[in-house]
């Protein structure tokens, strides 16, 4: 601040004695946007099913980087991708876990069936 001062009496500012006018201008405050990079890189790193992981991860960056030159609408529509790229990702990679989780029980299980019946035909 006084630096400020400073270069407007060198600069040649007034010096009157009157009274000053001050501007006083309410900058909104800064909307929170999430861009959800953490979620985006576990699912990029863990959870990549058809690499939607990946490009979750990218819309994530997008929106970070929109937020940073202060576009929030921008950010805004680069999240909501995220998000929804990010749900998809989580949604399908369950359902995979799921599924490899039957297929094995049914494969043990027939591995199991198939042992019983050698070993029975062994007895006769």
């Amino acid at each position: 601040m006084h630096k400020e001062e400073y270069e407007v009496s060198v600069m040649g500012g007034p010096h009157s004695s009157g009274p000053q006018t001050r501007t006083v201008i309410n900058m909104p405050s800064e909307i929170s946007v999430p861009d959800h990079v953490v979620w985006s890189l576990f699912n990029t790193l863990f959870m990549n099913f058809c690499c939607l992981g990946f490009i979750a991860f990218a819309y994530s960056i997008k929106s970070r980087d929109r937020k940073m030159v202060g576009d929030i609408t921008g950010a805004q529509a680069f999240a909501s991708t995220a998000k929804c790229l990010n749900i998809w990702a989580l949604i399908f990679n369950i359902l995979l876990t799921i599924g490899s989780i039957v297929v094995f029980i049914i494969f043990s299980a027939v591995i199991f069936q198939a042992i019983s019946q050698m070993k029975n035909h062994e007895g006769f």
